[in-house]
């Protein structure tokens, strides 16, 4: 075991772990949060995305040892009740979810994307939200959402 110190949505935290400990499991477990989700365990559906100094990982397979001093963000840190993140509130207005349980990995994958690229296509979109999962099959909801909350950015 080793003592980490992880700084999560603005606040540090202090988590003792075995090096190799996937950071997802430090999030939910040691900090209490309660997403991201844990999906597959193999970086392959996208549930467990947060942002690392600004750029989407999946933290199902990121070591808690290698996050040193990046600053972590999840789906909480985006936005607040008060003052939402444009694609929090896009999923609300487009009746995005269903069951609710990918959307962590959809809108931290989206933001990351849409903070660099301003206007995308449709074409653009769909590439850089492929090998997301929504078992659900809101899609459609999802594209419509992204696009508006690229126009409430733009």
């Amino acid at each position: 075991m080793a003592q980490f110190t992880l700084d999560v949505n603005g606040k540090t935290h202090r988590v003792d772990a075995d090096p190799d400990m996937p950071l997802l499991y430090a999030l939910k477990n040691d900090i209490g949060l309660n997403n991201p989700q844990f999906g597959c365990g193999l970086a392959q559906c996208g549930a467990c995305t947060v942002h690392l100094d600004g750029q989407p990982i999946r933290s199902c397979i990121t070591p808690v040892s290698s996050i040193g001093n990046a600053k972590v963000v999840t789906l909480s840190g985006l936005g607040t009740p008060e003052k939402p993140h444009p694609l929090q509130t896009a999923y609300v207005e487009e009746q995005v979810t269903q069951c609710g349980y990918c959307i962590n990995g959809w809108i931290m994958t989206a933001a990351a994307f849409l903070r660099d690229k301003k206007n995308p296509t449709e074409a653009e979109i769909k590439t850089a939200l492929e090998g997301l999962k929504c078992r659900c099959g809101t899609h459609m909801n999802i594209l419509r959402a992204v696009k508006r909350a690229a126009t409430m950015m733009g």
